[in-house]
C-alpha cells in the first residue's frame, strides 16, 4: 500500500500504463473530479468514478490498440497536491500515432486522488479519437 501522495500517483500511473484499471478506480475518491483543459472532445469535468470510466477510460480503451504507456518525468509534491509532467505513447486502431505530452495535477484527501487537472495537446487529441 503506498505510503505517501507521491507513491500514490505514481503508482495509479503505473496501473494505468499496465491496462490495471483496478487499482486506478481504487486509488480514486468516489466523487473524483478529473479535468481537461483545451478543446476537444474530453474538454472539461468528468464527475466521479462512473462519468470517469463511461466517458473517458472506455473511448480510449475502444480506439487505442494497447491503452497509454505513461512516461513519467518529473514529479512535485508538496503536502496533498503532486505535479507529473509525462510523456504517453500510444496507437490506434487506425495506425495513428498518440503520443501526448502531459502535466496532471493531483489534489488528494483521505488517501485517494480527488481531483486531477490535465494539460495536454488538444490538436492531438482530436486527430486521433475525433472531435466532441
Amino acid at each position: 500500500m503506498p505510503t505517501s501522495n507521491r507513491q500514490l500517483v505514481l503508482e495509479t500511473l503505473e496501473a494505468f500504463s499496465a491496462g490495471d484499471l483496478t487499482t486506478v478506480m481504487r486509488n480514486l475518491a468516489d466523487d473524483v473530479t478529473w479535468t481537461f483543459f483545451g478543446t476537444h472532445r474530453f474538454a472539461g469535468s468528468f464527475h466521479g468514478k462512473d462519468e470517469l470510466s463511461k466517458g473517458l477510460f472506455e473511448v480510449v480503451g475502444s480506439v487505442l490498440k494497447a491503452g497509454i504507456v505513461v512516461q513519467v518525468n518529473a514529479v512535485t509534491a508538496e503536502g496533498d497536491r503532486v505535479i507529473v509532467e509525462a510523456k504517453g505513447h500510444a496507437e490506434s486502431h487506425a495506425g495513428l500515432a498518440y503520443n501526448n505530452d502531459y502535466c496532471l495535477v493531483f489534489e488528494l484527501a483521505d488517501g485517494r486522488i480527488r481531483h486531477v487537472r490535465q494539460y495536454l495537446d488538444s490538436e492531438l487529441v482530436t486527430r486521433v479519437f475525433g472531435p466532441r
